[in-house]
């Protein structure tokens, strides 16, 4: 299957550590050598990079190692290909607009009897699951909330039931965004870590590359990173629960749901 890779800040932050293990196991230390991409959502705006080729052996993955893109939320995904050809058009992230904003999705896992999801105001462009079941996902988010509500749970918490519903039709490990919050929603296998003060080294688990943040942040930066699998060989990432969508906001948790129930802990009104 494919991995995900996302990350949240309460600064403009970099994720060129990160990412320099991730693309490793995109034809290096790991299968996925079917595509590979990553988003960027910074100063107001949101741009990306997408190629349908190993991120390993990608010069565009090396323009990123090399050029500090600095954010407050970023997506990656490295693709093996169970559904649909290897081409640009199946390579992840996909995009949407809804009230005027990106919204960014990728999405790690397969599932079973999708092309029966009905679609409405969103269609996919390539042939995936993945993105069948992103613009079914955006189709129903958008019809229950067509304005971007003044209260933000009863948003999240329907987000929350159709990633259980379309867990239900077998595995689906979702990253997604819209400038303002990062959404992880964990069917198998995700874990994160929260960086803070004090910062200490940290090294890739698949690049010969170690890092002291202590070097690079001031004391109140706080960095979360989120991943299929932790990414580094000597800190405690923590495992997602299945069933479990975190809502991040400037490197922090604002609310999490988890099943059964889909009950919030926390919440951010704005």
């Amino acid at each position: 299957m494919c991995e995900l890779l996302g990350m949240s800040a309460n600064v403009p932050t970099d994720i060129c550590f990160s990412f320099t293990g991730f693309l490793h196991r995109g034809g290096g230390t790991g299968p996925h050598r079917d595509g590979w991409g990553i988003a960027f959502y910074e100063a107001g705006g949101y741009r990306d990079f997408r190629d349908p080729h190993p991120s390993v052996r990608s010069p565009i993955a090396r323009l990123i190692c090399d050029y500090p893109i600095k954010s407050h939320i970023a997506i990656s995904h490295i693709r093996q290909a169970n559904v649909g050809e290897v081409r640009l058009a199946n390579t992840h992230p996909f995009t949407r607009e809804m009230w005027g904003q990106t919204w960014c999705y990728a999405h790690n896992g397969q599932l079973a009897g999708w092309e029966a999801l009905p679609l409405g105001f969103y269609r996919p462009v390539g042939d995936t699951d993945s993105e069948h079941a992103f613009c079914w996902l955006m189709g129903e988010l958008r019809r229950r909330f067509p304005e971007p509500p003044a209260v933000r749970e009863p948003f999240w918490a329907l987000l929350h039931r159709c990633c259980e519903r379309l867990r239900s039709l077998g595995v689906f490990n979702l990253l997604l965004a819209d400038g303002d919050y990062l959404y992880t929603y964990c069917s198998t296998k995700l874990a994160h870590i929260t960086r803070r003060a004090p910062f200490g080294k940290a090294e890739l688990s698949d690049a010969e590359l170690t890092v002291n943040f202590a070097e690079h942040t001031t004391p109140n930066d706080i960095v979360s990173v989120v991943a299929t699998e932790p990414l580094t060989c000597n800190e405690c990432w923590v495992r997602m629960a299945p069933g479990e969508l975190l809502v991040w906001r400037l490197g922090e948790i604002v609310a999490r749901f988890s099943s059964p129930g889909g009950q919030s802990v926390g919440g951010d009104k704005t």
